[in-house]
């Protein structure tokens, strides 16, 4: 069904809507604006003025020419040639303003029509410029050193208000970046990293170094004291659940009270065995167990098999559906620690963020080697920056002014310079009539 108000129909209206907004932004982010407007009608007015003075000097020549041959004197003919000069001037200057922006006359004159026609050169031209004045790595580095970046940062840090408001920068960033972040794909990137550095690096011999240091500075030793006291406590609350299980591991065929007796002699051993070790740091079942350490210290670190084990140990550990829970947990309870800290802004997190700030800008202020080494930094990224993405930063450049309307550029050029360029053409009228009157004033004077 058409639509009689536009003319087409509904699927052509649909189609309309749907094309790329690309012509349409252009067409908005490049039209004229009121400031445009008003520069354009400022080159008007100021063409009018040069055309206008051109007309006046074409007049008083020809009023100079008639006085002339009425007899009026000589001089009409230093009017007539003054005149004559400004028009010429006019007209040239005229010719080459109108030469950058269209055809003049309408006439397809070579080398004219400047702008329109020698858009992309123009831009090429300009990245090329650009690329090779400002983009270079010199004029780079002698810009920022000259600016004297890590001492104005660091007087800018150094205030408080300053470090308040880059600290609040920088938790809203955090928090924003944590938020983004999914947890499952943070898990999963945590649990491969652990898992695969577990299985890259053996830790056996590890182990083994840190139980030999430990052993031989008897750090084991109270490990062992605690134990033994423990044990000790536990069987005098529970001797009677030890002597159970003694003699319900007897054979049946046993009478029971000596069943009993050897529950309380086995119960009364093991209580003695824990009191002496307890009291006795000097007792050959510490000595035992010291040596135990010491020979298992050294299997972790040298003895094949012994690290075999420990490694499938590792592996099994690791395995455990649990244990990958733990990993993937982890993370959860990490962030939610940071965005904590980070919304809190009398938080530990932020009052040292905050301290270090004011620091680093004290630094920076005030300790010319901290300066150096921060404009250094700088420099060097914004050297690489230049350097490396020169030709992109310059395309920028070129593929906008290509992208450009032949005709729209034009305007807009001429808005904004053609005012300027029209005082070309009154200038040529002045300078060439004051010419004028000194070639005519040098060739009388040379012919008399």
């Amino acid at each position: 069904m058409r639509d009689h108000r536009e003319g087409v129909t509904g699927c052509e209206r649909v189609e309309q809507m749907a094309e790329p907004t690309d012509t349409a932004s252009y067409k908005s982010m490049n039209a004229f604006t009121p400031a445009d407007e008003e520069r354009q009608r400022g080159v008007r007015r100021m063409k009018r003025t040069a055309t206008g003075l051109l007309l006046l000097v074409a007049v008083v020549y020809a009023l100079a020419k008639v006085a002339s041959g009425a007899g009026a004197g000589v001089w009409a003919d230093y009017v007539a040639a003054a005149a004559e000069a400004g028009m010429v001037g006019a007209l040239a200057d005229w010719f080459a303003v109108t030469a950058l922006f269209r055809h003049p006359l309408g006439l397809p004159i070579p080398h004219t029509a400047i702008i329109p026609t020698k858009k992309d050169q123009l831009g090429v031209s300009l990245g090329e410029f650009v690329g090779e004045n400002f983009l270079s790595q010199d004029v780079v580095r002698q810009r920022l050193h000259s600016v004297g970046i890590g001492s104005r940062l660091g007087a800018w840090l150094a205030e408080p208000a300053h470090a308040d408001r880059v600290t609040a920068e920088l938790a809203t960033a955090l928090r924003g970046a944590l938020t983004v972040l999914r947890d499952s794909d943070v898990q999963a990137v945590v649990g491969e990293a652990i898992n695969r550095r577990a299985d890259a690096q053996e830790i056996a011999p590890g182990i083994g170094k840190l139980l030999e240091r430990i052993v031989a500075d008897g750090g084991h030793k109270r490990v062992v004291d605690l134990v033994v006291t423990r044990a000790h406590d536990w069987l005098v609350l529970h001797g009677d659940s030890v002597m159970d299980a003694v003699q319900g591991g007897a054979p049946g065929w046993t009478p029971r009270f000596v069943d009993r007796k050897v529950g309380e002699r086995v119960y009364k051993e093991l209580l003695r065995f824990c009191a002496e070790m307890r009291d006795m740091p000097s007792h050959p079942a510490r000595g035992a167990l010291d040596r135990f350490l010491t020979d298992f210290a050294n299997d972790l670190q040298s003895d094949t098999d012994t690290r075999a084990r420990v490694e499938r140990l590792k592996g099994e550990v690791l395995g455990r559906g649990e244990v990958q829970d733990l990993i993937a947990s982890a993370w959860t309870a990490v962030r939610s620690m940071i965005v904590s800290a980070a919304e809190d802004e009398r938080s530990e997190l932020r009052l040292r963020v905050r301290a270090s700030l004011i620091s680093l800008g004290a630094r920076m202020a005030t300790e010319p080697k901290v300066q150096e080494k921060v404009d250094s930094w700088v420099e060097g990224a914004a050297v690489h920056v230049v350097t490396t993405y020169r030709k992109e930063i310059t395309s920028l450049i070129t593929d906008t002014v290509a992208g450009w309307d032949a005709e729209h550029t034009t305007r807009k050029i001429e808005a904004h310079i053609g005012r300027d360029l029209q005082f070309i053409r009154i200038n040529g009228t002045v300078v060439g009539s004051l010419a004028g009157v000194l070639i005519f004033t040098v060739s009388r004077a040379l012919g008399a």
